[in-house]
């Protein structure tokens, strides 16, 4: 069992690699981004480098010494190469071959444009000159090679003169001092006692300036040869670096890993979820489907060309009618995760009323939606007669209306229709005794009620529902809704006593979504269509605000506006 377990991980593994690949893919801008700076880069290096030469010299440094045939003394053993190396890179370097030159102001430029050095395990310094002709650089490689050598002969010759002088400095008084002695000796009786004495501090003097002297003929004597050059600097033929499309073709390899890098940093830090599996996870609860680009947008799936979208809308349908959850009491309620999918929810909810009609259930779509309605005059409603009958309004609300409406959706059949209408107290109106005994309807045999609310984290009229429907469906857009935005819908719709059944995703644009959802109900929320704007029909005017809701009328001034009990019941605008 064991073994199994491992060979079932390691054939998820390329799954897993696929999966995290093409997540990277849904930031195609940055990866484009990285690949441009690449490019831009390859071709920046590339051209500039074809208009430039380099050329080399190369001299092997040795210290003073008397005999430079003599390996026993291994005077160069002392050699730090890389000081050697700082001192061919000192200002003072390129002053003396700016002098050679004859151009003084040319020792910054020099030094900028030089590179030395050390090839490993050798005494040898490589001087590299770079410029805009070939000839010149090889020129200035051979003068900075020779200026290093003129300046490190010169700093030994003037030690070696130091020295010479200090000795030098020392043997003149004692040569007096023995001249002295000398003099006195020529007058004394020899064999005498302070004869003796003074003849042997005479040798001892004449012995001391013997082996200063010594070291002064040692110190004139020796090469100060700094070293010598083993290859001089030739006009190169080609130019410096790697070419135009060589160039390109680094950058482009350096930007595609930068692109990536900063796709996995974006995908890393991206709060939305990055997979279907993020959303079941955060729902704790299956993903029911995933609706193909657009589909979101058609209220009925007979509005599309793919029919991908029916299909999946069909599949959505099945899975819930073999959930046992669903169809005990086949009430669902279809609620947004946010403003930006209200669309896609409205959707959802219709079509999966039309898939439910074509299985021969008796279906009762519900618009509780009572702030921005819109179904009704989106949908194609038929003159048929409903099947549905509405409870009585003992309690004065407004809403449900008088009768339910017959939707057209073609193929599939027919369905009925309770649209949303505004009313003066939301929560009253969805919490009241007729609401109730309205969805209580499906638990007769072959009814269906499906229940369309605004989004959980905009208003909490799907929460006032779901102690009536129990099953929830969440629409979600992957791009626009955060993982814990999807955990926090959970947690409300349990804690209300609710079931999450799944969730639908869509994919609708992600930032645009955001963008359009910026201006409508509220801060975050969608801008929604009102009644009578779908195909065929002349354009609603706006709907009116809410009572005692601010109202913004395009500028930064926000207004209350303040509604008659009247007003809602005649639909006058004021």
């Amino acid at each position: 069992m064991t073994d199994t377990h491992v060979r079932a991980a390691g054939d998820d593994e390329p799954d897993l690699l696929r999966d995290q690949f093409r997540q990277l893919l849904r930031y195609r801008w940055l990866i484009g981004g990285g690949i441009g700076i690449g490019l831009v880069g390859g071709a920046y290096l590339g051209i500039t480098s074809s208009e430039s030469y380099a050329a080399s010299s190369d001299i092997v440094v040795r210290t003073p010494t008397t005999n430079p045939f003599d390996g026993s003394a291994a005077p160069d053993k002392n050699v730090n190469m890389n000081t050697e190396r700082q001192t061919a890179l000192s200002t003072n370097v390129a002053e003396i071959a700016a002098k050679k030159l004859k151009q003084p102001s040319a020792a910054r430029e020099l030094k900028k444009n030089l590179q030395v050095t050390n090839p490993p395990q050798s005494l040898t310094l490589r001087f590299t000159y770079t410029d805009g002709s070939p000839t010149e650089a090889a020129r200035r490689a051979n003068i900075l090679s020779q200026a290093y050598l003129d300046a490190s002969e010169k700093k030994w010759s003037d030690l070696r003169d130091g020295m010479v002088k200090r000795l030098t400095n020392q043997v003149n008084p004692l040569g007096k001092k023995q001249n002295q002695l000398a003099s006195e000796l020529d007058t004394m009786t020899e064999g005498s006692s302070a004869y003796d004495a003074l003849q042997t501090q005479n040798v001892n003097l004449k012995s001391r300036i013997s082996d200063l002297q010594n070291q002064i003929d040692s110190l004139k004597g020796l090469d100060m040869a700094a070293g010598s050059v083993t290859q001089k600097a030739s006009p190169p033929d080609t130019a410096d670096g790697l070419g135009v499309f060589m160039s390109l073709a680094l950058g482009g390899a350096l930007g595609i890993a930068l692109g990536l890098l900063g796709a996995w940093v974006r995908l890393v830090f991206d709060p939305s979820p990055r997979s279907t599996g993020d959303v079941a996870r955060a729902v704790r609860a299956p993903v029911l489907g995933s609706l193909p680009h657009g589909a979101g947008k058609a209220l009925l799936a007979g509005e599309l060309t793919d029919s991908r979208a029916a299909e999946e809308y069909r599949s959505v349908a099945f899975r819930l009618a073999y959930d046992s959850r669903f169809a005990d009491r086949r009430r669902l309620l279809v609620v947004a995760a946010r403003d930006a999918s209200i669309q896609a929810a409205a959707a959802v909810a219709s079509n999966l009323a039309a898939s439910f009609a074509e299985t021969g259930k008796d279906v009762l779509l519900v618009e509780a939606d009572l702030r921005t309605p819109a179904l009704g005059g989106r949908l194609r409603t038929s003159s048929g007669r409903p099947r549905w009958s509405l409870p009585p309004d003992a309690d004065e609300n407004g809403w449900p209306g008088p009768r339910p409406l017959t939707v057209d959706a073609g193929e599939s059949g027919t369905f009925d229709l309770v649209p949303g209408q505004r009313v003066r107290n939301v929560a009253r109106a969805l919490t009241s005794a007729r609401t109730t005994r309205l969805i209580d309807e499906a638990d007769d045999s072959g009814a269906t009620v499906v229940v369309l609310a605004p989004p959980v984290l905009a208003y909490a009229d799907a929460l006032a529902l779901v102690d009536r429907v129990d099953g929830v469906v969440i629409v979600c857009d992957m791009r626009s809704v955060h993982r814990t935005e999807l955990a926090r819908i959970r947690e409300l719709i349990v804690g209300a006593g609710g079931t999450v059944l799944g969730a639908v995703t869509h994919d609708e644009g992600g930032r645009a979504a955001k963008r359009k959802g910026s201006g409508g109900r509220r801060a975050g929320g969608a801008e929604r269509p009102g009644p009578g704007s779908g195909p065929g029909r002349p354009p609603a005017p706006a709907p009116e605000p809410d009572p005692v809701r601010p109202v913004r009328d395009g500028s930064e001034t926000v207004t209350l506006r303040t509604l008659r009990p009247e007003d809602l019941r005649t639909g006058d605008k004021r």
